[in-house]
């Protein structure tokens, strides 16, 4: 079994793609990947990143729309715009905090 790696970035963080433009709210984080072959498949070789990082959930948008992203680590960087993110699933999840992150509303308590 690969060791899990300590996850760079944290629920309701505000990330941006480094080589696509697109950011998002990370809602959930994968301690490596955890997907479908096909998914992964389907991003061209030279482009797919490792297995074995953290893959992080995103309440995600574009100019132009709004989905939900799935993102290797190593294709994340803090954004620190301070914009606000449009995701209409985004007041569901999560309140804003004045730090410009989200907290979410019912954090799971273990």
């Amino acid at each position: 079994m690969a060791p899990v790696r300590t996850a760079k970035f944290a629920i309701g963080q505000v990330v941006k793609h480094r080589l696509f433009p697109f950011r998002g709210v990370i809602f959930d984080v994968d301690p490596h990947f955890n997907n479908t072959d096909e998914w992964y498949e389907a991003i061209p070789a030279a482009m797919r990143p490792r297995k074995d990082q953290p893959f992080y959930h995103l309440l995600a948008e574009n100019s132009e729309t709004e989905y939900i992203a799935y993102v290797s680590e190593q294709n994340l960087r803090e954004d620190q715009s301070g914009v606000p993110v449009r995701h209409p699933q985004l007041d569901e999840l999560f309140d804003k905090t004045t730090d410009g992150r989200y907290a979410l509303k019912n954090p799971a308590r273990h």
